[in-house]
């Protein structure tokens, strides 16, 4: 990697909102927030579905148990799988708020703007979250910063999000920090995670399917899934995360 190349990079605080998602339906409406850690995609009954950890939070228990229960009413949303409960008496916080919950959850993921993120370069370096009905991301932009605004009309234009670049700062690192995370990924889900961004399986609408990237790399569709899994939880959410 040339010199020039080692020292460029963009921090980035992207805030921004998008149609039909369940977490900015659920906190307009109530109070508190949501932390959105790993994705995951699975099969699901043959339907493709992604399913995500996420942490809800509030200054009150009652403000929680109000927000999961909207989420859980959402026709957006699949099934909330609650984990825990966290409450710190002595009122240090545990996440934004002082009490959280974190949990399981099932949905469409055509509408998920982080895959259209990944896919036009932007690495997320933190969970999400979401308040008020907007979502805010921690991200890295490796390649020219002259190329963002680009890149960001291109996910708006392709997920209909309305995205406002609330802080942007050069940052020494940032390709390194990209690169330490693609090294982290085994050479299989590198290959299969590569192939899906070059046949736009990241784009929406995707212009292929699991089963043709499965059959292009010849293994099965559960194993394509796999990699994906482990290689979009290692870029997105890269702490404690499996082989």
């Amino acid at each position: 990697m040339s010199e020039r190349m080692a020292g460029m990079g963009t921090r980035l605080t992207l805030d921004l909102w998008h149609p039909n998602c369940w977490a900015i339906e659920a906190t307009s409406r109530n109070p508190g927030g949501i932390l959105a850690h790993a994705i995951y995609d699975a099969p699901t009954a043959g339907v493709e579905r992604s399913n995500g950890l996420f942490t809800a939070y509030g200054d009150s228990v009652a403000e929680v148990e109000d927000l999961l229960e909207s989420i859980a009413k959402s026709d957006l949303a699949g099934d909330v799988h609650e984990l825990q409960e966290r409450f710190d008496p002595r009122g240090e916080r545990v996440a934004p708020g002082s009490v959280a919950r974190e949990f399981f959850l099932e949905y469409d993921p055509g509408e998920m703007v982080c895959p259209l993120l990944v896919e036009q370069g932007f690495v997320h370096s933190a969970p999400g979250q979401i308040e008020r009905g907007r979502e805010t991301w921690q991200v890295w932009f490796a390649g020219q910063r002259d190329e963002i605004q680009d890149r960001i009309d291109t996910v708006a234009e392709a997920s209909g999000a309305d995205i406002r670049i609330a802080s942007i700062s050069s940052a020494e690192g940032a390709e390194p920090e990209r690169g330490r995370r693609l090294d982290t990924l085994t050479r299989s889900q590198r290959q299969a995670f590569e192939l899906a961004r070059e046949e736009g399986y990241y784009r929406w609408p995707r212009e292929t399917s699991t089963r043709e990237l499965a059959a292009e790399m010849d293994i099965s569709k559960t194993t394509l899934l796999e990699h994906l899994r482990k290689a979009e939880a290692k870029l997105l959410d890269p702490q404690g995360v499996e082989n």
